[in-house]
């Protein structure tokens, strides 16, 4: 009853009252970042949600699309703007999401949506993270985040599917308001998005 009704209500409404209450950092944000990304404050991205049904997932730009001589992208950590790094630094650039959460696309809590082509990389296992919504934050982001390795992720997301709860979800929402204030595991050391999935021979 609390995944299939509770659930999706309460995700609507907290979504709702969040963005209302958040609009006026909303509203700077955009405005820094349209300004720092040369009218680009968002950032569009195609990504697998529940029954791995594709959505589009919408987040602050934190990266400007600087390319070299060559015209390929420059490394990540060169073009992240300096507002980029505050916005990520302090998780606001997740605020957008709030709109695929109404949307319902999403949900508060559940496994972080991934990449598409991660999907034919998965084991049996893995694959159960897609019996749900994809989340803001999760089990995952409150014990490690990118600072753990992606089998202890994925093992970390098939925990949450299998023991989901409003309790725990509950447990989880209050830990990452702890975590955002605190900043830990933002980032794998010395880098600044996460490494790649490669599938589950780099895990052997």
């Amino acid at each position: 009853m609390y995944p299939k009704i509770i659930k999706p209500l309460l995700d609507f409404s907290l979504a709702f009252i969040a963005i209302l209450l958040l609009s006026p950092f909303f509203i700077l944000i955009t405005l820094f970042l349209f300004i720092a990304n040369k009218g680009k404050p968002f950032f569009l991205q195609r990504r697998p949600g529940k029954n791995e049904k594709i959505f589009t997932i919408i987040k602050f730009k934190t990266m400007n699309d600087k390319k070299d001589k060559k015209g390929n992208l420059l490394p990540d950590d060169q073009r992240l703007t300096k507002v980029g790094k505050f916005v990520r630094a302090t998780s606001l650039d997740e605020i957008p999401q709030l709109l695929n959460v109404i949307k319902g696309d999403m949900s508060l809590v559940g496994p972080r949506p991934l990449l598409p082509e991660y999907l034919p990389l998965y084991n049996d296992s893995q694959k159960q993270r897609h019996q749900l919504k994809p989340g803001i934050t999760g089990w995952t982001q409150v014990n490690g985040r990118n600072a753990i390795s992606w089998e202890k992720k994925l093992e970390l997301d098939v925990v949450y599917v299998e023991e989901i709860s409003l309790l725990l979800d509950i447990k989880i929402l209050f830990k990452t308001i702890k975590k955002v204030f605190i900043r830990e595991g933002i980032n794998m050391q010395g880098e600044v998005t996460t490494s790649s999935f490669k599938g589950n021979n780099e895990l052997i």
